[in-house]
């Protein structure tokens, strides 16, 4: 039960120790910081939070806990990123629409964590995955682009919605240096492919992962490997997109069979083609925006759910125009 006492009092019930704890934070971190953000007293005894202060902040304080409510009910550690999504929402006047964050679990970890949209344009990302065969995200390093298309590929996978997985990008970085590199060609592109791993790795451990990658039912390929291919019952994601030339877009978007779905990440502001060549994820999202069945959807650094400080360094680039 929540109450409000008269002598400036705030007070939450929590069902269990797990909450206590998820709530609390490590060494209370997570109360000291809602602290910080709202100007009142937070103190945990047992299974009661109370919130001491004045009346406006109260008010912000128990607010904010209760958008918060889903993480931490289920004894998930509460962010700080969790916190400013929560803040950002509430001072925005979109309580509801953050409530509704918590109904769209796309799945569970191998550590047993709830994976969801953690704001309220990467739950529109992932909405627009779900009912497009084809989506383009944009947006700066951090705000989970190429995650988020890799858990809900990992969950139509598991649902049988698609039968194979196909995760591709363009190994620009390499150049011409690919051919000094020690190994055969996979183990030459393979460090161009590792945040693709990465994320398979978190949702289906590295045992399971080798497992389906040996039997060809996840392929993991520079995005050379995609030409003169069809691409049936797959669910394809194109990561690092800016890198693509006009050829290379237009060629991996025409690989799309049957039953499939193609996901185009990318980060317009980082570019690492020749100076002056058009990056063909920039041309497609003109070009495409308006076709029906694709969706184009924008992230920014309001959506960095890395370090928060990543969101501080994404904006003091982008005033500098870099």
């Amino acid at each position: 039960m929540n109450e409000v006492t008269n002598n400036g009092r705030f007070l939450i019930d929590l069902p269990d120790s797990d909450s206590a704890v998820a709530l609390s934070g490590d060494g209370h971190k997570t109360l000291q910081q809602l602290e910080a953000l709202t100007g009142a007293s937070l103190v945990m005894r047992g299974l009661q939070l109370e919130i001491h202060g004045r009346p406006t902040q109260l008010e912000r304080a128990a607010a904010l806990v209760e958008l918060m409510r889903p993480i931490w009910q289920v004894g998930q550690i509460v962010s700080a990123v969790d916190l400013q999504v929560a803040l950002n929402a509430l001072d925005a006047g979109r309580k509801k629409d953050h409530a509704e964050l918590a109904n769209q679990v796309i799945a569970r970890s191998q550590q047993g964590k709830l994976l969801r949209p953690r704001t309220l344009r990467q739950k529109a990302f992932v909405e627009a995955m779900e009912k497009n065969d084809l989506t383009f995200v944009l947006g700066p390093a951090g705000t989970g682009k190429t995650f988020l298309a890799t858990v809900l590929a990992v969950r139509m996978l598991t649902e049988r919605k698609v039968e194979r997985l196909v995760l591709t990008r363009p190994a620009v970085e390499a150049g011409e240096r690919l051919g000094f590199l020690p190994g055969d060609l996979q183990q030459k592109v393979d460090p161009y492919l590792r945040p693709l791993y990465d994320a398979l790795h978190a949702l289906l451990g590295p045992d399971k992962t080798t497992t389906l990658l040996e039997k060809g039912v996840i392929e993991v390929a520079p995005l050379a490997y995609m030409r003169g291919r069809t691409l049936e019952e797959a669910f394809v994601i194109l990561d690092e997109a800016q890198n693509t030339t006009s050829a290379q877009m237009r060629m991996v978007l025409t690989r799309l069979g049957e039953r499939s779905r193609l996901v185009v990440t990318g980060d317009e502001t980082q570019v690492d083609l020749p100076h002056g060549q058009l990056s063909g994820l920039v041309e497609a999202t003109q070009l495409l925006e308006p076709v029906e069945g694709v969706a184009v959807c924008r992230l920014t650094s309001s959506d960095v759910v890395r370090h928060p400080l990543v969101q501080r360094i994404v904006d003091a680039y982008a005033r500098r125009g870099i």
